[in-house]
C-alpha cells in the first residue's frame, strides 16, 4: 500500500511541477504574454484527458496482467524523450498560429511522459480498489492532488529562485526516471495478484446494484469540470494581463484549484453547500466592482479578489462533483468525464473565446456558468427540504438572483466593447480604437487592455505631436532631439539609426528626420494593421522605416546569428501589453544582445511606467552588468501637448550624450529611497522584491 501511495504522490508532483517549468522554458520564444500559459494549459489538459482515456481503456477492456505489461512497456518507452529540454529549432519564424506551435513544441517534447504521468493516478486508484477493496480509492484522489499542489507551491518559492532552468530540466528527468522504476514495480506486482483474488474481482465488477451512471449525470461532471476550467484560466488571464506572466500569477489560481478538489474529495462534510453559496454570491459580487474600476484598483485587492472568485467557484463546482461520485466500479469513467470536462473548458478559453469574443468576457461567462451549473446541480439533489410551497418561493428568489447577475455581468462585457470604433482580439491580447477628445482636441486612441498603447489629434497641424509617453520633455524625446549624432548625421546626410521594441501607434516615427532609419518590432500583427489603418505616423515621416513581425528578442538573435548587426545608436524597449511585462525584454541577457546590435557610445531607453512594478532597480542592475551608467528622465504631464507622465531610464557609457544641458537638466537623481539594484536573468526574475504597495504612477 505505501508503495502505491509513494507512486501515485510522486506522480502527482512530477506532473504538476512540469507545467510552470516548461511554461516557464517557452515563455520568451511567444513573447511574453498570459496566452503562452493558456495555451500550456489547454495541452496539460488535452493530455490529462488522454492519460485517462487511456486508464479507462486499459483497465475496463484487459485482465491484468496484458494491462500491466503494456503500461511497463510504455513507460519504458517514454525514457526516451529524456530530459525534456525543449530544442531551440521549435522557436517560432513568425507570429502567427503560436497557438499550434505550442501544442506540437509541448507534444514532442513532454508528450508521452505527461500522458503517462497524467494516467497514473485513475489506474492506481483502481488497482488500489482491487487490491483493498473495502478502502475507498478516493482518499488516493485527494493523495493525488496534494501533491500536485505541493509541486505547485515549491516551483516559484524553491524552484524557481534556486535552480536554473537547465538544472530544473535535469532534476526532473532524474525524478520521472525514478517514478518510472516504481510505477513499473507497482504494475509488475499487481500482474502477480493470486487466481482466487482476480476471480473475486470479476464478480464485484459484475454486481448490478451498481449501474453504470446515467448519461444527465455523466453530462452533470462534465459541465461542473469544465466550469471550473474556465474559471481558473479565465483568473489566470486576468491577472496576468495586468502584472506580468510569471510562475506565481500561474500558480495561485491552479493552487486553488487543486486545493478545491482536495477538500472535496478529502472528507465530504467539508463541502456545505449553504456556506459555499454564500461565498460565490459575495466574490461575485467583488469581482464585479474589481473589475468596474479597472486597473484603478490596487493591485493585493485584485489578486486577493480574484483569487477569493475562483476558490468561491471551483469550491462549488468540485464539491458538487464530489457528492455526485459513483461506485468505485466506475472510478476511471468518472475521471474520465472529469478530465473532458478540463479540456472542454480550456479548449473554450485558449481557443474558443478568442474568436468568439471581442473581450476578455469569458471570465463573466465563467462566472454565470458556474452559479448556473451549481444551481442546476441542487435543484438535481432536492436541497430544500420545505414544504412544496416554500421550496417554490426558495427556488423563485434564487433564480432572481440569478437573473440580476446575469445582467449585471452581460452589462459589463456590453459596456466594454460598446462605442468603439474597432475592436481585435488574438493570441497577444485586446485591441480597441476609439475616438476621444480632450484638451487639445479629437484624437484617435489605442489601447492594448486597460493601457492606452497611443493616440494622434485629427487636427492636420497636430497629426505629428508626439504624444502620450513619447512628449518632447520624456526621456525619449529628449534623447531623439539631443543625440551627439543628430547634428552630425544631419550634416553629412547619415542621419540616426534606432530600433524601437514595440510599435503601438508608431508614435515615434513623429521624430524621425530626413535620412533617419528607424527599425520597429512588434510581435502583435493587428498592432501592425492598425498603425497602418487608422494613424499616419509612420506613412508621414521623412524617415526610413521597417517594421520586423515577430518576438523582437527572438529576430534581434538572427540577425546576429545571420551576420547582420543594426549598428543602432538608439534601442527604445517599450513592449509592454496592458500593465504587464515581457520580462524576457529586460534581462541581463537580452540586455547583452541589445548591445550587439547598438553601437559602443549608442543608447539604450527602458520604459518603466507601470502602476503595478518598479522597475527602476532591473534597469539600473542592467546598466551596472552592462559597464553603463542609467539615468532616470521623469516627465510630467502636459495636457496641451497631449503628453503624459512617463518614467524612461537611459542606459548609456555615451559621456557627451549624458553631458548635454537638457539631458543633465531632466535627469531624476537616484536616492537612499530607492531600491538597490536588482539584476533579472532569464532563469529568474524576482517580482517580489519590485511590487508596488502604493499607487503614484
Amino acid at each position: 500500500m505505501l508503495r502505491l501511495c509513494i507512486t501515485i504522490f510522486l506522480s502527482a508532483f512530477l506532473l504538476f511541477q512540469v507545467q510552470p517549468l516548461i511554461g516557464r522554458y517557452i515563455l520568451p520564444w511567444f513573447g511574453g504574454g498570459p496566452a503562452v500559459w493558456t495555451a500550456c494549459m489547454l495541452f496539460f489538459q488535452l493530455l490529462l484527458l488522454v492519460g485517462y482515456a487511456y486508464a479507462h481503456l486499459i483497465s475496463s477492456r484487459l485482465k491484468r496482467k496484458p494491462q500491466a505489461w503494456l503500461h511497463v512497456a510504455l513507460l519504458a518507452v517514454s525514457l526516451w524523450f529524456l530530459p525534456i529540454e525543449p530544442d531551440t529549432s521549435w522557436k517560432p519564424l513568425a507570429a502567427d498560429k503560436p497557438t499550434g506551435h505550442i501544442l506540437a513544441l509541448l507534444l514532442a517534447t513532454v508528450g508521452m511522459p505527461y500522458v503517462l504521468l497524467s494516467s497514473t493516478a485513475p489506474l492506481i486508484q483502481r488497482w488500489f480498489s482491487l487490491t483493498y477493496p473495502r478502502q475507498s480509492p478516493y482518499r488516493l484522489y485527494a493523495l493525488s492532488n496534494a501533491g500536485s499542489l505541493l509541486a505547485l507551491l515549491t516551483y516559484p518559492f524553491a524552484m524557481e529562485p534556486n535552480l536554473a532552468l537547465g538544472t530544473q530540466v535535469s532534476a526532473w528527468s532524474v525524478a520521472f526516471a525514478v517514478f518510472v522504476i516504481l510505477c513499473g514495480w507497482s504494475a509488475l506486482r499487481f500482474s502477480l495478484r493470486p487466481t482466487s483474488a482476480r476471480s473475486q474481482d470479476t464478480v464485484e465488477d459484475a454486481n448490478p446494484s451498481d449501474p453504470t451512471p446515467a448519461w444527465s449525470t455523466i453530462v452533470l461532471w462534465l459541465g461542473l469540470a469544465a466550469m471550473g476550467s474556465v474559471m481558473l484560466l479565465a483568473t489566470t488571464n486576468q491577472m496576468c494581463q495586468e502584472v506580468a506572466v510569471i510562475p506565481f500569477l500561474w500558480v495561485l489560481p491552479l493552487s486553488i484549484y487543486l486545493l478545491t478538489f482536495i477538500i472535496s474529495f478529502e472528507r465530504e462534510r467539508w463541502y456545505r453547500r449553504r456556506s459555499s453559496g454564500i461565498l460565490l454570491a459575495a466574490s461575485a459580487v467583488a469581482a464585479v466592482i474589481v473589475l468596474t474600476g479597472g486597473a484603478f484598483v490596487p493591485l493585493w485587492i485584485q489578486v486577493f479578489v480574484h483569487a477569493l472568485t475562483v476558490f468561491a467557484c471551483c469550491m462549488s463546482c468540485h464539491g458538487e462533483l464530489a457528492r455526485a461520485k459513483p461506485h468505485p466500479r466506475h472510478l476511471t469513467l468518472f475521471c474520465l468525464a472529469v478530465a473532458a470536462g478540463g479540456a472542454l473548458g480550456g479548449t473554450f478559453v485558449a481557443l474558443g473565446a478568442p474568436r468568439l469574443f471581442s473581450g476578455y468576457s469569458e471570465y463573466h461567462l465563467g462566472l454565470a456558468g458556474c452559479a448556473g451549473l451549481v444551481l442546476i446541480a441542487w435543484y438535481r439533489d432536492g436541497v430544500t427540504n420545505a414544504s412544496a410551497r416554500r421550496a417554490a418561493d426558495w427556488w423563485a428568489r434564487a433564480g432572481v438572483a440569478y437573473v440580476l447577475m446575469a445582467l449585471v455581468l452581460f452589462y459589463q462585457t456590453h459596456r466594454r466593447t460598446r462605442d468603439a470604433l474597432a475592436l481585435s482580439r488574438n493570441f497577444y491580447g485586446v485591441l480597441r480604437l476609439d475616438e476621444r477628445t480632450d484638451f487639445a482636441g479629437a484624437k484617435l486612441t489605442l489601447t492594448h487592455g486597460r493601457i492606452v498603447h497611443g493616440y494622434q489629434y485629427q487636427d492636420p497641424d497636430k497629426t505629428l505631436w508626439p504624444t502620450s509617453y513619447y512628449g518632447h520633455d520624456s526621456g525619449v524625446g529628449l534623447t531623439l532631439t539631443n543625440h551627439p549624432n543628430r547634428q552630425a548625421g544631419n550634416s553629412h546626410g547619415n542621419g540616426l539609426r534606432v530600433g524601437i521594441i514595440g510599435l503601438g501607434a508608431g508614435t515615434v516615427a513623429a521624430y524621425g528626420r530626413a535620412h533617419d532609419y528607424l527599425r520597429f518590432y512588434e510581435i502583435n500583427p493587428d498592432v501592425v494593421r492598425y498603425s497602418e489603418e487608422y494613424f499616419t505616423y509612420r506613412s508621414a515621416s521623412p524617415a526610413r522605416i521597417d517594421v520586423v513581425l515577430g518576438d523582437a528578442r527572438i529576430q534581434m538573435e538572427r540577425e546576429i546569428t545571420d551576420g547582420s548587426p543594426q549598428l543602432l545608436d538608439i534601442l527604445l524597449v517599450d513592449a509592454f501589453s496592458s500593465d504587464a511585462i515581457p520580462v524576457h525584454l529586460i534581462t541581463r541577457e537580452s540586455a547583452e544582445l541589445y548591445w550587439k546590435h547598438l553601437k559602443t557610445d549608442g543608447v539604450l531607453l527602458f520604459h518603466i511606467s507601470n502602476r503595478s512594478l518598479d522597475l527602476a532597480p532591473v534597469t539600473r542592475a542592467l546598466a551596472e552588468s552592462c559597464a553603463c551608467e542609467a539615468v532616470r528622465i521623469e516627465s510630467p504631464a502636459d495636457e496641451a501637448r497631449g503628453a503624459s507622465k512617463a518614467t524612461w531610464v537611459v542606459v548609456t557609457r555615451n559621456q557627451n550624450f549624458l553631458a548635454a544641458d537638457a539631458i543633465r537638466s531632466a535627469a531624476a537623481p537616484w536616492s537612499d529611497d530607492d531600491q538597490p539594484p536588482l539584476l533579472w536573468t532569464d532563469d529568474y526574475a524576482a517580482l517580489w522584491q519590485v511590487l508596488k504597495f502604493d499607487r503614484d504612477e
